[in-house]
């Protein structure tokens, strides 16, 4: 494909709350097997893009250690291949990215360095499948400057945190307003745009010059008269993870026959990093009903519309419902959880109960591991 890729994946987000406080957004477990990253990594794959950066900056250390073999995704080549980029201190630079455009523009040899004469840019904390190729056809059909995928939100579903955007019938954006107060219509940009990539390297040198560091505000927004900029609406699923309730949501989205049909059976696949487990293992007086348990588990007790990650324990007459297990979580005998996401590598005693009673719980317990 004549296109290179750059996954911004670096930002730090509060409404993730505890979730967020020792790993990156786009490290987020999603579906017992898998990250964030891992679908858009895998839609670059799985369109021929050949040579993909990821610029990581936020508590990066988990994500790095997920990206650390190129070869799940099938970008260990020769040429190209992935390269993951962290802020550098250099003689002309010591900041750490201050907004999208100030990370890509830290990153601009990057650019430089590439022949390919187009650029698909993405953020690695989405859910969804895209085929770039056809973007990319799109684009120079529309003989675009620049194009934004977006989506349109069901009407209840509040836009105030996504960037809005309004089309003509050539789906030229006329109206671009990131996070307004008010939201004027429902149709929302994916933060997956596809430009040439001299194009870029221009206008990211000029905000540069200009102290400028944000890629929506200070390109999209400043550009929108000026440069053709167009839509390209998708209708299949597309879900961000910037909240508790989207995470939480998200992951319950994979509890739906369709959703996981639509990921995991049908062509593109999404890839990940394997580990070497064991199959999850259900002792005598367990009881499972509709529920993810990934590899690596242990299940005892009763898990009823919940997902479980790899390498969980769940002890004996424990009861989990409607809830999120993280890795490497062990849970004693007689314990009930509902309606919680309970953090990796946290120890549950014996004989406790956690229930969200207004919405989602977030169990963050560091206990040694015995039973009481």
């Amino acid at each position: 494909m004549r296109a290179i890729g750059i996954i911004l994946a670096g930002g730090n987000n509060h409404k993730m709350k505890e979730l967020s406080q020792k790993r990156a957004v786009c490290a987020m477990p999603i579906a017992g097997s898998y990250r964030s990253i891992d679908f858009t990594l895998s839609n670059m794959s799985n369109s021929h893009i050949q040579k993909v950066a990821v610029l990581t900056q936020y508590n990066a250390r988990s994500l790095n250690e997920h990206l650390n073999s190129s070869k799940w995704w099938d970008f260990g080549r020769k040429q190209g291949g992935l390269e993951v980029r962290t802020p550098v201190v250099t003689a002309d630079n010591s900041n750490w990215y201050r907004g999208t455009a100030d990370a890509i523009y830290q990153n601009i040899n990057f650019l430089k360095n590439s022949h390919e004469p187009y650029v698909v840019i993405a953020s690695g904390d989405c859910v969804y499948k895209l085929d770039f190729g056809k973007l990319l056809e799109y684009h120079i059909e529309k003989q675009a400057d620049i194009t934004v995928v977006c989506t349109e939100l069901p009407e209840d579903v509040p836009c105030e945190r996504f960037g809005t955007v309004r089309m003509n019938e050539n789906y030229k954006i006329e109206e671009f307003e990131e996070k307004p107060l008010q939201a004027k219509g429902h149709t929302i940009s994916c933060g997956i745009y596809v430009i040439r990539r001299r194009l870029l390297i221009e206008m990211i040198e000029k905000c540069a010059q200009e102290d400028r560091y944000d890629f929506v505000r200070d390109i999209l927004v400043r550009y929108k008269d000026i440069k053709k900029i167009v839509g390209y609406k998708i209708k299949d699923y597309w879900r961000n993870i910037s909240t508790v309730q989207d995470y939480f949501e998200t992951n319950m989205d994979f509890l739906k026959p369709e959703v996981r049909d639509y990921f995991f059976k049908q062509y593109p696949d999404i890839y990940s990093k394997v580990d070497d487990l064991p199959p999850a293992k259900y002792n005598v007086g367990s009881n499972v009903r509709n529920s993810l348990i990934s590899s690596g588990c242990i299940v005892n007790g009763t898990v009823e519309n919940s997902i479980v990650f790899k390498k969980s324990y769940i002890g004996n007459n424990t009861v989990i419902k409607n809830s999120i297990i993280l890795n490497d979580v062990y849970i004693g005998d007689n314990v009930y959880i509902e309606n919680c996401i309970v953090e990796s590598h946290d120890t549950i005693r014996a004989n406790t109960r956690y229930v969200g009673e207004d919405g989602i719980r977030i169990v963050v317990e560091r206990n040694d591991r015995y039973i009481l």
